[in-house]
């Protein structure tokens, strides 16, 4: 049986969102697993992504050319967060949302949700490692995303996305696959 895009969307989120609303705002000059974000930077990047598939969803086009800027001190961007991620399960749901194609370069549907999710699932790594806190994806999730990810890859590093991939063992987990993929170090802690 086949997983729904929000129903994947609606567990990763489940795990993304207590880890945002976790960040202090004396986090988030702090460095993160990517590393040219700061934890400000990426949890903006982070809203701008999920912002933008909401629009990918239902076929329109994103805006992925302004910088982002959610993330005020003091402001109230966890919850915009948390209403965000709702908006882009129910924009996933929403009849049609899987069929045909998405965006410019005309990827099948299914494919672009594909990649919201495994953005939403590593960036909330990312975020999670970041700020020392604990972060676990759900197993479904991170058994559509691993293949993904595998296949959008090398495109990816082409176009800049990824790092060249890490490398590590033979007795790793499928996310630490996924982390290294993307040209993360699974260990990656911070100091």
């Amino acid at each position: 049986m086949t997983n729904s895009i929000s129903d994947l969307l609606r567990s990763a989120a489940d795990q993304a969102v207590p880890i945002v609303r976790g960040i202090t705002d004396d986090h988030l000059a702090d460095p993160t697993p990517c590393a040219e974000y700061d934890v400000r930077q990426l949890t903006d990047h982070l809203m701008q992504v999920v912002i933008n598939f909401q629009a990918l969803a239902a076929k329109q086009h994103p805006d992925f050319g302004v910088e982002p800027h959610f993330v005020e001190e003091g402001g109230d961007w966890r919850a915009r967060f948390a209403a965000e991620t709702a908006a882009l399960v129910s924009a996933w749901a929403a009849p049609g949302a899987e069929e045909g194609s998405s965006g410019k370069m005309g990827l099948p549907a299914r494919t672009v949700g594909k990649m919201v999710l495994g953005d939403l699932t590593v960036h909330a790594w990312d975020l999670a490692r970041a700020t020392g806190q604990e972060f676990t994806p759900d197993a479904v999730v991170v058994a559509e995303v691993w293949p993904a990810i595998a296949e959008l890859a090398p495109k990816a590093r082409e176009g800049g996305v990824f790092a060249e991939p890490v490398t590590v063992g033979t007795e790793v987990s499928d996310f630490d696959r996924v982390l290294a993929l993307t040209g993360r170090d699974p260990q990656w802690r911070a100091s």
